[in-house]
């Protein structure tokens, strides 16, 4: 469900009858370095012009109600003591967002919001993130507050790990926040170091093409392989007590002691230190705007996501394969948690039409159903939304 910030701007003004603070945050794609962020690795994302929007003033009434156009519901909000709801699900991501706001000290006043945006759901591109970070970013212009944006990304990884469950790293709040338009982000997930790395898109195209399926063992998993690269890295500081982390492990240490690993944590763990070197190789092709070089380290990355760290579905390792057969296709690669959601692929702009209709038809033939396709573009991190850009 498509919602434009115009649309919710005008159904703030009809239901309160004022105007509001309008505020965006964006989703965000990540080019390479897919689960290192959690195990203080690399990763390079970008902000995306797939976004959220809020509309929000001060309360008259001294109640604060948020509506989110997309369920069509309200969610009535204790700004004195956030917790955790039972319903609906959707309103701990701010309440998360707002249990860190109080603890630290920072003064919120009663409020209304309206929330809607086209980010699409499962997709991948982290509308959870957005919004988080959106509703920080609200909070912190609404009531004067002077809050860093990397403080901002902080509370929003912190409403998701401790209101929503999932335990994933930095990278989404982060790339949400600190976007750059035209660039993406190399980020260090163990020293919060990160530079922006240009990444014009005049003869290349980013495109999403989307499976249109999410499985409900995403999270679960999710969990899982965070487990077992924890249990990897207690097994090696018996050897190496510095290990804090797989980002201190490098892959000859795992084979050395391959015997002493289970099978299956073994895996997960080649992969993760090989991703963590690929993204350095990647970072410097860019640099040297050698982007063949680039979307072939796209494709190691999804064969070891696929084989490996076990993430990836049918649906996903397909549209990789026709992408790998397309003409003027550099890379391509699942991109986010995994057993579902998008592929993202690094397109020569002159090819974009013949590889949309060869992944569309075929796709439709191998499990009848269109694939959702989402060119995008590289933006700014969340802000104020400017009248002119309703």
């Amino acid at each position: 469900m498509d919602i434009s910030p115009s649309t919710v701007l005008t159904y703030f003004k009809s239901r309160f009858g004022k105007e509001p603070l309008m505020v965006r945050a964006p989703g965000r794609i990540n080019l390479i370095g897919e689960h290192t962020d959690y195990n203080d690795g690399f990763v390079m994302p970008g902000a995306v012009d797939r976004e959220i929007w809020f509309a929000v003033s001060p309360s008259d009434n001294g109640r604060t109600i948020v509506h989110a156009l997309q369920y069509g519901e309200d969610a009535e909000l204790d700004i004195s003591d956030p917790a955790v709801v039972t319903q609906p699900a959707w309103a701990n991501y701010l309440l998360g967002v707002l249990r860190q706001l109080k603890d630290q000290n920072f003064s919120i006043q009663p409020f209304q919001c309206v929330v809607g945006g086209n980010i699409p759901s499962g997709a991948g591109m982290s509308s959870s993130a957005a919004l988080e970070c959106g509703f920080g970013m609200a909070m912190n212009l609404l009531n004067g507050h002077d809050i860093p944006r990397m403080e901002i990304a902080r509370m929003g990884l912190w409403a998701e790990q401790h209101f929503v469950g999932l335990q994933c790293g930095i990278m989404d709040q982060f790339a949400s926040t600190m976007g750059k338009r035209d660039h993406v982000m190399l980020l260090d997930c163990k020293t919060m170091e990160y530079r922006y790395l240009p990444f014009a898109q005049d003869r290349h195209t980013l495109i999403l093409c989307d499976t249109r399926v999410s499985h409900s063992l995403a999270d679960s998993e999710y969990n899982l392989r965070r487990q077992e690269c924890e249990e990897g890295v207690r097994i090696l500081q018996a050897h190496y007590p510095h290990i804090k982390s797989l980002r201190d492990v490098d892959e000859a240490m795992l084979r050395k002691h391959r015997d002493e690993i289970p099978s299956a944590v073994f895996e997960r763990c080649s992969y993760v230190t090989g991703e963590i070197r690929r993204v350095m190789q990647a970072a410097d092709a860019l640099e040297q705007g050698d982007l063949q070089a680039f979307g072939e380290l796209m494709f190691e990355t999804h064969e070891g996501l696929s084989k490996l760290y076990e993430v990836s579905c049918k649906e996903l390792d397909f549209l990789v394969e026709q992408a790998r057969t397309s003409p003027g296709v550099l890379g391509a690669r699942m991109m986010g948690g995994g057993f579902g959601g998008c592929t993202i692929n690094l397109v020569e702009t002159d090819e974009v039409e013949g590889f949309l209709a060869k992944v569309k038809a075929s796709y439709r033939e191998a499990f009848d159903r269109e694939p959702g396709i989402y060119t995008v573009s590289l933006v700014e991190g969340a802000g104020r939304l400017q009248p002119a850009h309703l």
